[in-house]
């Protein structure tokens, strides 16, 4: 369960693709930078900060979970191991997910992918540069960013409220 969480903590928290989760090794993991090397689509290289919150669980996972873990030889390199000893798989992610998304009484379907657009659509309706957003989500072309610059109506509708002088305040 305490692993679960750490993967939902840095899925979201740092908008990583499932594949990149599964593959994180624990050399990526640079903790005084508070950044991890990711391995994207094409064997792509890129920096992803990690927030400090989601790398303290991550370090307390390692430091008090994982080493209790029975791991074989070819997987210890994996960050996130499963009862069997080898790394995760997509599926189990996608199935733990759903399993908890159900438990929490959400009836929206969420996948592991959906975690990745709420990491982005929270970034660009906040005020993230664009480019830097591309770079974290390992975007080849910023036209597949720019998807997140759609933002919700009720949005607009509720900032227009909030600061435009002919709209009362609430």
């Amino acid at each position: 369960q305490d692993r679960d969480y750490v993967v939902i903590e840095v899925l979201y928290g740092c908008g990583l693709r499932v594949s990149e989760l599964v593959n994180l090794k624990l050399s990526n993991i640079y903790v005084d930078d508070e950044c991890l090397l990711i391995h994207g689509k094409g064997d792509k290289e890129r920096w992803v900060p990690i927030n400090e919150r989601a790398l303290e669980l991550l370090l307390y996972y390692i430091e008090n979970i994982r080493v209790h873990q029975k791991i074989k030889e070819k997987e210890a390199s994996y960050v996130f191991i499963n009862r069997l000893g080898t790394r995760l798989s997509r599926n189990y992610i996608f199935m733990f997910l759903k399993n908890a998304v159900a438990d929490a009484g959400i009836s929206k379907h969420v996948s592991p992918h959906s975690l990745r657009h709420s990491f982005a659509t929270e970034m660009v309706q906040n005020g993230a540069d664009l480019r830097a957003v591309q770079e974290m989500l390992g975007h080849e072309s910023i036209s597949t960013t720019e998807i997140y610059t759609h933002l919700s109506k009720r949005f607009l509708r509720e900032t227009i409220q909030i600061y435009h002088p002919h709209y009362s305040k609430r």
